[in-house]
């Protein structure tokens, strides 16, 4: 059943996430990254919605080239090219991998080819901006809000093809779920894996592709507007690059392990996967760098590094985090962490077919710490990537206050599923680790 909080939480994103992203961009289009201005004139009369919507660009002909081209090509990646980079890079794993076992207990196998993709994509775009000189590298920004729309049509469309898809043709009818609550349904998704064939997964190409090759590519364009405009690149947008450069990087080095995760192993594919992959993440994560195209910072020395630390140090503990979970699950707690051998709970819990699995909950090494450790090195990148645009403007900002709600409400979620999984079992993990996400506070 929906509760009645659940239903209004998601009837008020429905409505109002697209506006949320639309007020970001046309704020720094119209109002140079203000987040107040836009208000203010609408408050005081000085301008009405149609003013600001009729300076707002509108789809083009060649932005829908362009995106149609965009992801044509990453359709073309993900199916196309079996992935050859677990040959030649050591420690990288790739190729054809398994997930987890779903509700209904299927084991669903997947092409890992992400990091081929990303390679192939960004060594084209140099080729073309130090070689060929197709198109600007500026491309991107220049075209901005025009994408927008494009991106929100597929967005839209991916997201009503998957509902239909879960009513009338599902690739596993045991793996979807119906509320009957229509909107609910639309949002968070019906079919658990929704697939065409046999390799193109919904959930696996929309969550890495396009949106997150496109991430460092969108940076590097805003990058390239900044010399134009200015003649050089500021310290502070160098450092959003490599930060988020370097995530980017780590999530497809380690997207046979993002199987695992809760995106895929529990979410449904809906609107909330479907139209938050193609609109909020590519335009809402990439605020810090459009806000520098229109701000452009240049840090003391002395404070970007002590920026660069912050991301660095966020980004070595959400990874190691990660890797010793990871280490734990394929060792089944045959390894070492920390050079001691792993202390864990035993659990078990039944699939809807009623087969008895067992697993083990961690209780050492950072997951000692806290539950969710890995997301509170993620927020600290995070909040690495606001500090590198100093404290002119709110707007950069909102990726860390974003982000903080998101992953506690991830954390809630998680806990909630757990519980109901484990049961008293995980009463037992929660008395050995206490926190969620910082030691000794929460």
């Amino acid at each position: 059943e929906v509760d009645w909080f659940s239903l209004a939480s998601i009837l008020f994103l429905l409505m109002f996430a697209p506006l949320i992203v639309y007020y970001f961009i046309m704020s720094c289009d119209q109002y140079q990254c203000s987040l107040t201005d836009p208000l203010l004139d609408l408050l005081t009369g000085k301008k009405h919605l149609s003013d600001i919507w009729n300076r707002t660009p509108m789809v083009t002909y060649k932005a829908a080239a362009i995106y149609s081209l965009w992801v044509t090509f990453q359709v073309f990646l993900y199916l196309s090219i079996p992935d050859f980079c677990h040959k030649f890079l050591p420690g990288y794993v790739g190729g054809v991998q398994e997930g987890a076992v779903t509700p209904a207990g299927v084991v669903n196998k997947y092409e890992i080819n992400g990091l081929q993709a990303w390679i192939i994509t960004h060594v084209l775009w140099f080729a073309n901006a130090y070689c060929f000189h197709f198109f600007s590298p500026t491309i991107i920004f220049d075209n901005w809000i025009p994408l927008l729309w494009c991106a929100n049509i597929l967005g839209y469309a991916v997201s009503t093809f998957a509902m239909i898809k879960g009513y009338f043709f599902p690739t596993n009818a045991k793996d979807c779920k119906f509320t009957g609550n229509f909107f609910y349904d639309y949002m968070m998704g019906i079919e658990f894996n929704p697939r065409i064939g046999k390799w193109f997964d919904f959930k696996l190409f929309f969550n890495g592709r396009p949106g997150i090759v496109a991430w460092t590519l969108i940076n590097l364009s805003f990058a390239a507007k900044q010399q134009e405009l200015y003649g050089e690149v500021t310290n502070s947008m160098i450092l959003v690059n490599v930060l988020q450069g370097i995530y980017v990087l780590d999530y497809f080095w380690n997207e046979a392990w993002y199987l695992k995760t809760i995106d895929i192993c529990h979410d449904h594919f809906g609107w909330y996967l479907g139209w938050g992959d193609c609109v909020w993440l590519p335009y809402l994560y990439t605020l810090q760098g459009l806000y520098l195209v229109y701000h452009p910072v240049q840090l003391r020395t002395d404070y970007a590094m002590g920026v660069l630390m912050l991301g660095l140090l966020g980004y070595y503990i959400f990874r190691t985090t990660n890797h010793q979970k990871d280490l734990f699950r394929r060792t089944n707690g045959n390894c070492r962490i920390w050079g001691k051998k792993p202390e864990y709970i035993e659990c078990s819990y039944m699939s809807v077919d009623g087969t008895k699995y067992y697993s083990k909950l961690m209780t050492s090494g950072f997951w000692g710490w806290a539950r969710h450790f890995n997301y509170t090195g993620d927020l600290m990148g995070s909040l690495a990537y606001c500090l590198a645009c100093g404290f002119e403007h709110v707007l950069p900002y909102f990726y860390i206050i974003y982000m903080t709600i998101l992953l506690t409400h991830r954390c809630i979620r998680d806990e909630h599923r757990c519980s109901s999984k484990y049961g008293k079992d995980w009463k037992c993990y929660t008395a050995v680790v206490p926190y969620r996400l910082l030691p000794g506070v929460f």
